[in-house]
């Protein structure tokens, strides 16, 4: 009863936490791929890797930031489809370390059903989500 009362008390809070935490990582991990932020390869604009950390950093923004947040995670479950296709396939995600694509595809499945929510830039500037 009394986990229930916080969590009805803080959703929005958690949710907002959820979704920076999501989003930050999310940008860490393509700006890392592309200019070697944050202990990446930095690998550059070129090639899949190129691709992927566009769509990482600008998907991670998105959701951090609550702008288009919607399309942000269509655009990052798409990303991690294709990451899990392409490089960590198999029937045991922990042996093909596909997990954390695994783990972001359903977060982005979470946060494509329920938006930004409450805090967003978005809603600030035009008072209601429109992707």
């Amino acid at each position: 009863m009394l986990f229930e009362n916080v969590v009805k008390k803080n959703h929005d809070r958690l949710y907002f936490v959820f979704r920076l935490l999501v989003g930050g990582m999310f940008f860490m991990h393509g700006s890392g791929k592309l200019f070697g932020w944050f202990g990446g390869p930095g690998m550059g604009f070129s090639g899949l890797m190129g691709f992927a950390g566009v769509v990482e950093s600008l998907a991670g923004l998105g959701i951090f930031f609550g702008f288009w947040t919607r399309l942000s995670a269509l655009g990052g479950a798409a990303d991690m489809v294709g990451a899990y296709v392409i490089q960590h396939l198999g029937w045991n995600p922990l042996a093909t370390k596909g997990e954390l694509a695994l783990l972001y595809l359903a977060s982005f499945l979470v946060l494509f059903i329920f938006g930004a929510r409450k805090w967003s830039m978005e809603k600030a500037w035009s008072k209601k989500e429109r992707f």
